[in-house]
């Protein structure tokens, strides 16, 4: 053990917190773009994002006290096998997974595709 000199300032040892997952700001903006578009639609209303130390998730929601209608979800440790990019319903259905997030917000965007009456 080495000897500090006398009057330096004692380090703390820091408590040990899990890697958290979250979305980079690439991601996010592909998200908030999607997002952005479904407001001005009218469909959503409120979103949350939450950084997880396995997955992170970005739901959108209706209302703000409802349940999320859809949960974008990134998931690393499936990068290799299914893709670590998935939206999934709110009955907990997976709509889409894929490698791509671009790819796989597209079944959101058809949401916004309807008939002009």
């Amino acid at each position: 053990m080495t000897m500090m000199p006398p009057g330096s300032p004692v380090p703390f040892p820091r408590a040990s917190e899990p890697d958290r997952v979250s979305f980079d700001r690439a991601e996010l903006g592909a998200i908030l773009s999607v997002y952005g578009r479904m407001v001005s639609a009218g469909e959503w209303r409120d979103y949350g994002i939450s950084a997880l130390p396995d997955l992170a998730v970005f739901a959108v929601f209706r209302r703000t006290a409802e349940n999320p209608l859809y949960r974008i979800e990134k998931r690393p440790k499936l990068r290799n096998r299914q893709g670590m990019y998935a939206v999934v319903g709110e009955n907990g259905m997976i709509l889409r997974r894929g490698h791509d997030l671009a790819a796989v917000l597209k079944v959101l965007e058809k949401k916004l595709i309807r008939p002009i009456e």
